[in-house]
């Protein structure tokens, strides 16, 4: 009988001890800030401010970019854009995002690309200052770029 009890008060220690241990886990990694902005200058297709918004799971991330400064040339199908964002790590080197994702734009409409996919590692700092925006459109490539640093700051994952 006395076996029976210190199996059964270890299992329950055991089992406390887990749970204590999932209580104090780290939650998943969340991207802050959650957007920032921009002004950028992609040449003679005009420039201005432009709003990058980031999520994150674990080492995916996705960043997704829309400007009503610079507006689509002409009607563009959905996920006819394929881009590369290119950002600037803390320290050196850089974090490449891409895709193909963007929605339908008629004349006028502001241009919007995104999400587009990455793999990020906890504790980097991206800031699109540094980096590029390569769109090719209808096999045109537009490259854009910030002019300065990101407000209000660069995302840490």
């Amino acid at each position: 009988m006395r076996a029976k009890r210190t199996a059964t008060g270890a299992a329950l220690a055991a089992g406390a001890l887990a749970a204590t241990g999932l209580a104090l886990a780290p939650s998943a990694a969340a991207v802050t800030p959650q957007s920032a902005t921009i002004t950028a200058s992609c040449g003679i297709f005009g420039g201005g401010p432009a709003t990058l918004t980031a999520t994150q799971s674990g080492t995916s991330a996705t960043l997704s970019l829309t400007s009503t400064a610079i507006s689509a040339p002409v009607t563009v199908a959905a996920d006819s854009i394929t881009s590369t964002l290119t950002m600037a790590k803390a320290g050196g080197g850089s974090v490449v995002f891409s895709g193909t994702k963007n929605p339908v734009m008629n004349p006028g409409d502001p241009v919007s690309v995104g999400p587009l996919s990455g793999t990020v590692a906890s504790g980097y700092r991206l800031d699109a200052y540094g980096g590029s925006l390569k769109m090719v459109i209808f096999g045109i490539t537009v490259t854009c770029t910030a002019s300065g640093p990101q407000s209000p700051g660069p995302f840490v994952f």
